[in-house]
């Protein structure tokens, strides 16, 4: 089954961590996808920008509206996700606790499913 580890930064942490520390830690997370990878768990993964570069887009009535980033009613921000294949959510939730981001941040596990299903 296809899982979604969500990783869940504060705000402004990103900006309370020097260059060498921020590379440091992006280090350690190309370590944990290297080793996801190696198992053949790894579906893929990404490190997003921060929510100061985002846009949210609604459309209502027909009418889009777009609010640009960063978003002062957000208390943390979406920092990026790995995607695994595990045989079951206690599977993948134990790679949440392996992740290095888990120490920082918070790591959401969410199954892949259709829309319509609860």
């Amino acid at each position: 089954m296809t899982y979604l580890l969500l990783i869940l930064e504060p705000n402004g942490q990103r900006a309370s961590r020097t260059e060498t520390e921020g590379r440091a830690v992006y280090d350690r997370m190309l370590g944990f996808a290297n080793d996801l990878q190696a198992k053949g768990l790894l579906l893929g993964a990404q490190s997003l920008s921060s929510h100061a570069n985002a846009s949210r887009v609604q459309v209502r009535a027909g009418r889009s509206s777009v609010l640009d980033g960063p978003f002062a009613e957000a208390k943390e921000m979406v920092g990026g996700f790995f995607l695994v294949d595990c045989k079951t959510r206690e599977e993948a939730v134990a790679l949440a606790a392996q992740c290095p981001a888990a120490e920082w941040c918070t790591v959401e596990v969410r199954s892949l499913a259709p829309c319509y299903e609860t």
